[in-house]
């Protein structure tokens, strides 16, 4: 290996130190270049930016992730394995919250990192082998926006929620969502009973005086109950 390749593994490996330790506004060219044992200008030559170097330490985080996708074993059902994809990628996220950070939630418009590219194209693959099996009804360009932005979204949501608070339901819920969305597949009858409990908490107040304040607030929570209640199949 050449110098100069060890020196810029030398200051990837220092930036993801502190990615890791400190999060995003500390991985700064001072901090860097203190942490790798060189001059500031060595950042800038070797990755052009720091946009360059952050791109280089989530691809990092990226290959932690495509070491585990790839250790999944693909099935004969690609829904299934759309599921367990899906499931992975929101684990990552929440052992890996600042590489996914960098990854997803330092957007620049019109520009995603490296890591994040290549993430989509395996998703794509994914996609189009629901769409070669006839599972899919929706084009598969919009299948994957459709599932990037759903995942990306409840593992950032997911990621700033204390997780003592995280709701271990919502995930599931908004992958079984989507995928009957861009796959047809037919819902069971839950939703119309959630629907209805939701629909009962939302007009409480138009009955004044019925209730007490504690049995309100007693109902009040029987009924999120009932319309949060995970669908007893899929």
């Amino acid at each position: 290996m050449s110098e100069r390749e060890t020196t810029k593994d030398r200051i990837v490996e220092a930036a993801a130190k502190l990615l890791e330790e400190h999060g995003i506004d500390q991985v700064t060219t001072r901090a860097v270049s203190a942490a790798a044992g060189v001059q500031p200008p060595t950042i800038y030559r070797i990755f052009t930016d720091m946009g360059g170097l952050l791109d280089a330490v989530a691809s990092i985080g990226f290959e932690n992730y495509l070491g585990r996708k790839h250790a999944l074993v693909l099935t004969d059902d690609p829904v299934e394995d759309l599921r367990a994809g899906w499931d992975l990628h929101v684990q990552f996220g929440l052992e890996n919250p600042a590489h996914y950070l960098l990854m997803y939630g330092q957007r620049t418009p019109g520009h995603q990192s490296a890591a994040a590219e290549r993430a989509s194209e395996l998703l794509h693959l994914i996609v189009e082998r629901i769409a070669e099996a006839g599972r899919l009804k929706v084009a598969v360009e919009t299948g994957v926006a459709m599932l990037h932005a759903a995942g990306s979204g409840v593992t950032l949501n997911l990621i700033g929620t204390a997780p003592e608070e995280r709701d271990a339901d919502l995930s599931p819920r908004l992958r079984e969502s989507v995928i009957a969305s861009i796959t047809g597949a037919a819902q069971d009858d839950s939703g119309e009973f959630s629907q209805r409990a939701a629909g009962l908490k939302a007009i409480l107040d138009e009955a004044p005086g019925l209730l007490s304040k504690g049995e309100r607030a007693l109902l009040g929570e029987l009924l999120d109950r009932l319309a949060n209640a995970p669908s007893a199949s899929r």
